[in-house]
Formats: structure tokens, C-alpha cells, sequence
């Protein structure tokens, strides 16, 4: 029976935490582009969260088990 449960709660659970995080980088990306002047440190900030988004999201995932 629990078995069922999660096979159908799993889909659930992970379409409604994709998209509120998804939701989310995108109010942290329209807040950081207002708020960083310049292209150079934009493109600097970039490529700093971008480094850490690679090596956190699948320590996450890994966590969360998908």
C-alpha cells in the first residue's frame, strides 16, 4: 500500500518543487539584473552561480532521491 502511495505522490511532489524553483531563480534573476550594474561583474556573477548551481543541484537531487 505505501508502495501505491508514493508511486503516486512522487510525480506530484516533484512537479510542484520543480516549479516553484524554477519560480524562484527567476524572481533571484530579475532581482540581481536590477541590481548589478555593469556587464562585466553581470557576466561574473553569472558564471559564479553558475559553478555553484552545477555542483549543488545534484547534491540536492541526490538528497531528495530523484
Amino acid at each position: 500500500m505505501a508502495s501505491i502511495i508514493e508511486e503516486f505522490l512522487r510525480p506530484i511532489v516533484r512537479s510542484f518543487l520543480s516549479d516553484q524553483t524554477h519560480a524562484l531563480f527567476l524572481k533571484m534573476a530579475n532581482w540581481l539584473d536590477a541590481n548589478i550594474a555593469g556587464r562585466t561583474a553581470k557576466i561574473v556573477i553569472g558564471m559564479i552561480l553558475g559553478l555553484a548551481a552545477f555542483f549543488s543541484v545534484p547534491v540536492v537531487t541526490g538528497l531528495l532521491g530523484f
